[in-house]
């Protein structure tokens, strides 16, 4: 056990380091630079902790205070949380915390693993399609999977030929799914089995693209469009048809799984609504607009019409 003088001087360099984390991640909120040999991410944070009070601190309640103080700058943060103990009004509000806690244990869950992620990855994006009762995840090295409420589906990998996923979302009308990267748009036809043609990959994209929806706005049954938010500040409007993939034509062939197809055959409109990066876009269907966010301090959040796309501001 630390002696008393020992401990107090503990918690005071614990203190600072819980300051200079939460100091850091305010900066970079604003948008200031941080130098990279600086920044106090997890795992500095954890070796930290655990040089100031020992071997006896636990990974799960170091990551679940790290993940505390990430989500809220302003939330309040004991010590003794670090050790696990929480300073509540009641059983209940300990309960809950618990409960809160087992959220971001990874250990305390159920894991579904499969042969094709056999590495540390992280997952993007999940997408909820109700109407075939399953889920589409993507994750940041390059695989997507479908699940259903048993097990997983069809996992597909494509971290050889693209970069990190950034999004993903469905295609009601092809019934595919889609993603992005860094420079690449993926339609994924999992419905194909085997060596058939069921992957395409559209590029080159002008700008680092960071996120997607699908847009059902239109009556043609072998027609989807995509709402793309990239790294310049620009809203992408993509229209995707059968007739661009041949996915009626490739049923029964066996063809290589990836097809490279250039983005300039596609009709793309865009435009340019945030001086930073446009993070997360959304299609409202009820009032047939789009809203985009950035962390643009002027321009943060976007709503026009979604036929005002390709018009300039």
């Amino acid at each position: 056990a630390l002696e008393v003088p020992d401990f107090k001087n503990a918690l005071k360099q614990f203190q600072k380091l819980v300051e200079k984390t939460v100091t850091q991640k305010t900066k970079k909120r604003l948008g200031l630079y941080i130098e990279d040999e600086d920044e106090i991410d997890y795992d500095k944070f954890y070796t930290t902790t655990q040089k100031i009070f020992g071997p006896e601190i636990k990974d799960r309640n170091v990551k679940a205070f790290f993940r505390k103080i990430s989500n809220n700058l302003d939330a309040r943060a004991e010590w003794c949380e670090i050790f696990g103990y929480f300073i509540g009004e009641s059983d209940a509000v300990s309960s809950q915390l618990k409960e809160e806690n087992m959220v971001f244990l990874v250990s305390e869950k159920q894991q579904i693993t499969h042969a094709v992620v056999k590495r540390q990855d992280v997952i993007k994006s999940i997408v909820k399609v109700p109407h075939l009762d399953f889920t589409v995840t993507s994750s940041q090295k390059g695989v997507l999977t479908i699940f259903n409420n048993q097990v997983i589906l069809y996992p597909f990998n494509f971290h050889q030929d693209t970069g990190w996923i950034t999004g993903c979302d469905f295609l009601p009308h092809l019934k595919c799914v889609v993603a992005v990267t860094e420079r690449t748009v993926i339609v994924w036809d999992y419905k194909s089995k085997g060596n058939q043609n069921n992957c395409f990959i559209i590029k080159p994209m002008e700008n680092g693209l960071l996120c997607v929806c699908t847009v059902p706005m239109s009556d043609h049954l072998a027609e989807d469009n995509i709402l793309m938010g990239d790294d310049k500040g620009y809203v992408h409007l993509l229209t995707v048809t059968s007739d661009h993939f041949g996915l009626k034509q490739c049923k029964g062939k066996k063809k290589s799984q990836l097809q490279v197809l250039d983005s300039k055959i596609f009709n793309i409109v865009k435009r340019k609504l945030h001086d930073d990066w446009a993070v997360k876009v959304k299609y409202f269907s009820d009032l047939n607009c789009f809203g985009s966010c950035s962390s643009d301090s002027i321009h943060s959040f976007v709503l026009d019409d979604i036929k005002r796309l390709g018009d300039d501001l």
